[in-house]
This record gives C-alpha cells, structure tokens and sequence, in this order.
C-alpha cells in the first residue's frame, strides 16, 4: 500500500455526494461526528434489515392459515432460511477483501424489493418459502457486513456500546414487527399488507444508504483500535501495511477454540431469542389465549425493554473496561428468568405478569450478549484485526447451523402444535359462541346422538329430553328447549367441532408442557454460555483493565515518536 492510499487527509476538502458514492472508501479515521452519523446510519439499515427478516413472526398465525402450512412446514422454512443464510454468511468473510459498504447496499436493494413486491404476491406456500429463503440469503450476507462496520468505527473502549447499539437492530427490528403489526393487524387485515409496508421502509433505507454509507480504507479497518487518541497511529502505520499478507488463509487463521467455540456458545444461548421471534405470537395466542393484537403487544414490552438494556450495559461496560462480569450476570440471570416462564406454561397468566416475566428475562439475555459481541470482536482482533469480517462470518455461519438444527429438532419436542396453531382458533370461537348447546350435547348419549342427527325420530327426541333432564337437573319443558336451541346449531360447525375439536383440546393439554421441555433446553444453553465465558479475550477486575489501557497508551506514545521522523523525511 503506497502514501497515495491515505492522501485525503484531515485538511483537505471533502469528496463531494456523487464522489462518495462512487467510491464509499475513507483514506483516513473521521472525526468523531461523521464516525457516529456512520455508526447511527448502520444501525438504522441494522434495523431495517432484520425487520424484513422478521415480519412473517407478526402474522404467523394468518400465513399459517392463509397458506395452508402446518405448524411443522412453517418451523422447517425458518429452519432452512436459516441453513442457507448460514453459508451466505460465510461467504460474507469477502467483506474484508472487497468492502463492505458495497454488500451492504446492493443487499439493502434486494431485501427491499422482495419483500415489498414478490413475497406479497405469493398466494401458495412454496413460491413464498421460496421468495423467503432468498431473503434470508441475502441477509446472511449482509448482517455480517454491518458488525464489521460498526467494529471499524468503533475503538475498544467505546466498542460494548457501539455493539450495544448495532444489537439494538435486531432487537428494534422485532420492536417495529411488533409495533406495527398490534397498530395495523385487524381482524380483516390481509398478511400482504405487513410485508408491503416493511419492504417500502427497506427501499427507504435502501436510497439513505446508497447516498451516505462509507467504509474505512484496508489499510485502515486493518489495525487495533483501542482509543480514538490511536488515530494518527493508524494513519501513520496505514502508510506501509502489506495488505494481502494479512489476509492469506483467512479461515486457517481464525478456525480456533476461543473464536468457534465461543461463537456455538452464543448462538445457544440466544435459542430464547429466536424462539421468541420466530414463534412468540403463536406462544402467547395458543397457549396463553391472547389474541394476536395482544400477543404483538407483549412482544411490544419484550423489546422495549431489551433495547434499553443494550444500551444500559454498553455504557456499564465501556465505563468499567470489562465485559466477563456482565456476561457471568447476563448468563445466570436468564437461566433464573427461564425457569420462571417455563413454569407459567400451563396456567392462565395475567398479560402484565407475562409482560414483566419476559421482559425481566430479556434484560438479563442483553446483559449476555452485548459485551459478548464487544469481547468477540476484540478476541479476533487479537488473532488478526484484518480480519474481523471473516470472525463475524465465522460467528454468523455457526449462529445460523445452530438455529437450524434446533428448528428441526422443536417439532420433535413440540409435537401437538399443529392443530392448535391451524384450527384451534376456529374451535375457540365455535365452543365460545355454543357453549351452552354443545354442554346440552355432551349429556346426551352418542348412540341418541346419531338417531338425532340421522332425522326426525321422536323416540330419539324423547331419549335425549330424558338423558338432558336427568343429567342437569331440569324439567322437562326445559330439557326440551336445550333440545331445540341444539337442533339450530348450524350442521357445519357441529361437524368441524367434531373433525377437530378432540385433536384440538389433546394439543391444548399436551403443549404446554412440550413448551416446557423446550425451554427446558434453552436453559442448558444458559448454563453452557457461562462455562464458555473465560474463553474470550478480556479482564474481570476493571482495575487489572485500566492499567491496560494505561500500558497501551505508553506503547502508543512510543511508536508515534518512532514514526513522527520517518513521516517527515517522507
């Protein structure tokens, strides 16, 4: 890499609009206003990019019912979504070879206009698992792109709260699912209309992002970053950097315990988040009985309260220099919280209960995994600070493997879904709306029954009048009025009540404690997060920590005043 590569300096004039979009390259480490504008606009298609993965959660149940899947085929699409984004994630380790500004916004279009335009018009369940499956390629890609942007502009000292904000993405990404759809979801609200309305958010984010999105020179995003006092440093080393020798054998490089180890623990941990979005709302609508407005509502409190967490801990954690303890709190206080929800499986919980409940178990999940991705990033960058990009690829193909194949595992552990999910709604509203005739139903013997339903037969009527008195207590004159109100039931609903009604109660029985199990094996997923925690670079005692950066910052001095005269000769 020659001088030339970092000509554009501090006191030279800025590139103007067109310029920066032809060649979104910085020569040199902005100032701390442009960086943050950069680390906001990431988050910002952060957020835009997970939302378009995550609509399908707000209408889970109407696309279920609408596309005809089962439960099963709904939990295998995202299953296999998440095994092809996978291996686009790996691919996405290119993102230090090629950049990743350009990833970011080539895939920002994409995303847009799948989900704005094709998937809507899919009105069969495989051209939109298909259509769905792209989707998920594609932000396999780039959501490997964007932590390696906000790594970049980020120095360590800063980097849990950079991280605490670039998770918020996914978090708030979940938020707008839910808030848009508890504001726009009505009883005659069609599923296309979510995705019309994310895939028109994710073009607007498209034309912010073609305009204003940059990226740090190789020469540049390179290099160790522990404080923004390093940035001449950078610079000056950034002058004589072989950058194609620190990219060779990528995977080679980083292939090791503390980096595939780390990033499998992790990704079990966060098996309660991606249950959560991927099946939350049927959770809380078939298991809890609330409705879909009401389901998105309390996913509302979820991630309202998992955002101001994020930001909490990152600050905690940049303030004191450590991430270990907040991970060991982070990890212990969701294997706790996980054990409580589980335990409201099976009893009619309170909407705010529920909400307080999820809510208190999600802060403790971002306790764990914000400073766990500030710890990662600075783990690889002690391996290779060349390549970040690569680790979060590296992080990101294990994230989704584990997904994966938990989702092919749940319909095993969580086997009585589907007729609860496809017709358990339909059975509630009809024993609602004939509670009385079908109690009126349940006394009288099946073999009368069949007489009844098979015509006018006067003996069977006076058989049922008799089973009816003699069973609730009343006068004859009243069993025979139970008797005609039953006879006004419609026959298609008594025959639906009867296809379905028994599946739907065994599953109303069963699955909550399936779920249980479930949860059960997130709970292992805690207690293996927190064994992994020494793994990873950095302190547990903040003091051990500042005398750290005190030790780096003499090691700066030191190498500056190396540099300066070279510098000046050239």
């Amino acid at each position: 890499m020659t001088s030339a590569d970092v000509s554009v300096g501090r006191g030279q004039a800025r590139p103007g609009l067109w310029a920066g979009v032809k060649s979104r390259q910085l020569a040199h480490y902005p100032e701390t206003g442009p960086r943050v504008a950069q680390l906001v606009l990431v988050v910002v298609i952060t957020v835009a990019l997970y939302y378009q993965l995550y609509v399908g959660g707000s209408v889970s149940t109407l696309l279920l019912s609408k596309l005809d899947m089962s439960f099963t085929f709904y939990v295998y699409i995202l299953a296999f979504g998440n095994l092809f984004g996978a291996f686009a994630s790996l691919a996405a380790g290119l993102a230090d070879r090629i950049g990743r500004a350009q990833l970011v916004v080539g895939g920002l279009l994409l995303t847009g206009i799948l989900t704005a335009f094709v998937i809507p018009a899919m009105s069969s369940k495989w051209p939109f698992t298909i259509a769905s499956w792209a989707v998920a390629v594609v932000e396999g890609v780039v959501l490997v792109a964007t932590p390696a942007l906000v790594r970049d502009f980020s120095p360590q000292v800063g980097r849990a709260t950079a991280m605490g904000f670039w998770t918020m993405g996914p978090v708030l990404g979940s938020l707008v699912v839910s808030v848009v759809g508890s504001n726009t979801i009505h009883a005659d609200t069609e599923w296309q209309t979510e995705f019309r309305i994310c895939g028109v958010i994710g073009l607007v984010v498209f034309v912010l992002a073609f305009l204003f999105l940059r990226e740090l020179s190789p020469g540049l995003r390179q290099q160790l970053m522990v404080s923004e006092r390093d940035r001449a440093l950078i610079e000056a080393r950034a002058r004589g950097i072989d950058v194609e020798a620190s990219l060779r054998r990528p995977l080679r490089q980083l292939l090791k315990p503390d980096i595939v180890v780390s990033a499998l623990a992790v990704s079990i941990l966060l098996l309660v988040y991606y249950t959560a979005v991927g099946f939350g709302t049927i959770i809380y609508t078939t298991i809890f009985g609330f409705t879909l407005t009401d389901a998105n509502g309390l996913a509302n409190w979820n991630w309202i309260a998992d955002a101001l967490a994020l930001v909490a801990v990152g600050l905690l954690s940049d303030r004191l220099r450590v991430r270990k303890p907040f991970m060991l709190v982070g990890g212990v206080g969701t294997a706790i919280m996980l054990v409580v929800f589980l335990n409201e499986f099976g009893h009619h919980s309170g909407y705010y209960t529920l909400a307080t409940i999820i809510s208190i178990l999600t802060v403790f999940l971002a306790f764990a995994y914000c400073p766990w991705m500030a710890s990662f990033t600075e783990t690889v960058e002690a391996r290779n600070p060349a390549l970040v990009a690569t680790g979060l690829a590296i992080w990101a193909w294990i994230q989704r493997l584990v997904v994966f194949a938990s989702f092919l595992v749940l319909p095993v552990v969580v086997s009585g879904m589907t007729p609860l999910v496809t017709y358990g709604g339909q059975v509630s509203a009809l024993g609602s709306q004939y509670s009385s005739e079908l109690a009126t139903a349940a006394v009288i013997k099946p073999d009368t029954l069949a007489a009844l339903s098979a015509g006018n037969d006067p003996a069977a009527q006076a058989a049922a009048v008799g089973q009816i008195s003699a069973a609730e207590h009343v006068s004859p004159a009243e069993a025979t009025q139970k008797l005609v109100a039953l006879g006004k039931v419609p026959p298609s609903a008594l025959a639906f009540l009867n296809a379905h009604g028994a599946a739907v109660q065994k599953a109303a029985t069963d699955s909550p404690g399936e779920w249980r199990n479930w949860y059960w094996i997130c709970f292992g997923g805690a207690g293996f997060f927190v064994l992994c925690i020494p793994l990873l670079r950095g302190r547990w005692s903040p003091r051990a920590a500042r005398l750290d950066d005190d030790a780096h910052e003499r090691r700066v001095q030191e190498e500056l005043a190396q540099l300066q005269p070279a510098d000046a000769t050239g």
